[in-house]
């Protein structure tokens, strides 16, 4: 499998939306989006009750792949401050012994600036570990070795007059901004504007089913071509 190289750090990307950061031991999620669906219920619209148990499958997934000896969720593990009270029992239950299984540090998002009762670990605001600087929201300009989420990064592939969007980890030479590994969660091309103050001349290491593949250049197309949607 191919690796990122971060601040002279190497990082496995996984398909499932982590990377591992094999020196450390750790594994990094982002954008978990616990209790999404339910969120959107409460407002009429509704979606199968199924995201976080697909979120918490992928998630248990990648600790038996990996048996990190700590996971980092990067932000917004909780789609709102109602996610624990909504949340099945039998899921709870299970992010518990995960969260039993190793050490879990959480890092604030906007949608979770107070964690849940029940499931309380270390969490911080933003941290270093050496030669890396984790948080849910890039910083401004362009830190060296900086990991973060929060954007929801997708690409637009095109390759022999065929177009494929998935989900991608968006790489520059300084910093990465994860994918979001909710079942919910959307996606912002990697090409949009809202990149530029973070991002110089990012690749996009794109999601499929066996592995993560970088993409860069004149293979990668925006979502919206003269005014009108892209197709996809």
């Amino acid at each position: 499998m191919p690796h990122i190289r971060l601040n002279n750090e190497v990082l496995t990307p996984d398909p499932l939306g982590a990377v591992y950061w094999a020196k450390e031991q750790t594994l990094v999620v982002s954008d978990l989006h616990f209790e999404k669906g339910s969120s959107f219920a409460e407002r009429g619209i509704m979606l199968p009750p199924y995201d976080t148990r697909t979120t918490l499958m992928r998630l248990a997934a990648l600790m038996r792949r990996y048996k990190p000896k700590c996971v980092i969720s990067l932000g917004d593990a909780f789609h709102d401050g109602g996610a624990e009270e909504r949340m099945d029992e039998e899921d709870a239950a299970t992010l518990e012994g995960l969260m039993r299984a190793t050490e879990w540090l959480w890092v604030l998002g906007n949608h979770d600036p107070e964690l849940p009762a029940r499931f309380a670990a270390p969490c911080e605001i933003e941290l270093q570990i050496g030669a890396l600087f984790f948080r849910h929201e890039p910083g401004e300009g362009r830190m060296r070795g900086e990991i973060a989420g929060h954007f929801h990064p997708c690409a637009r592939v095109i390759s022999e007059g065929r177009s494929l969007r998935r989900r991608c980890f968006a790489v520059s030479e300084n910093r990465m901004i994860m994918p979001a590994m909710g079942a919910y969660t959307g996606g912002l091309n990697i090409l949009d504007e809202a990149y530029a103050p973070f991002l110089a001349r990012p690749v996009a290491w794109v999601m499929g089913a066996e592995g993560v593949y970088p993409i860069a250049g004149e293979k990668l197309a925006p979502d919206f071509q003269n005014g009108a949607k892209a197709r996809a």
